[in-house]
């Protein structure tokens, strides 16, 4: 991969592999060999979907992974459930405590965005940002993309 990747002047770290808590079930050993290697290269790893899968703490601080993305299943009513707040904080605060770069995934309202900004979320995603786009649109959007704006 870090071969195909430097071939067409891309950094390593330049690609983000997301995995599933799920995927790494089946086995365990054969995946963990996989993802160290992958992360020996200098890829990013990410595990995806956190929280709605099969993974325990101790599997989390075992892993080679450098981000976690929170389940959009906690975010998406984050404004209106204290229990998804606290789960999603506390999970924010723990991933940081372990050097891991946090994604909230499912972000669709202001009051969403305002929280996980409060509690030091390093990444959004979701429509209330943009929805998908092919990539025209995109270079489109992103040209207009203004860091500074509100949503």
């Amino acid at each position: 991969m870090a071969q195909e990747l430097e071939k067409n002047g891309l950094s390593t770290s330049s690609l983000i592999l997301e995995v599933t808590e799920s995927a790494m079930i089946d086995n365990p050993v054969q995946a963990l060999k996989v993802l160290n290697q992958l992360r020996d290269q200098g890829i990013i790893l990410a595990i995806d979907d956190y929280g709605t899968g099969y993974s325990s703490l101790s599997q989390l601080k075992d892993l080679p992974v450098d981000e976690l993305k929170i389940d959009m299943a906690f975010v998406l009513k984050l404004d209106e459930s204290k229990y998804d707040q606290a789960i999603v904080q506390s999970t924010i605060d723990m991933a940081h405590q372990l050097g891991l770069t946090v994604v909230a995934e499912g972000v669709e309202n202001r009051a969403s965005w305002a929280l996980l900004e409060t509690w030091g979320c390093d990444k959004l995603q979701g429509y209330y940002i943009s929805r998908p786009q092919n990539s025209a649109d995109f270079v489109t959007w992103f040209k207009g993309y203004d860091v500074n704006s509100e949503y």
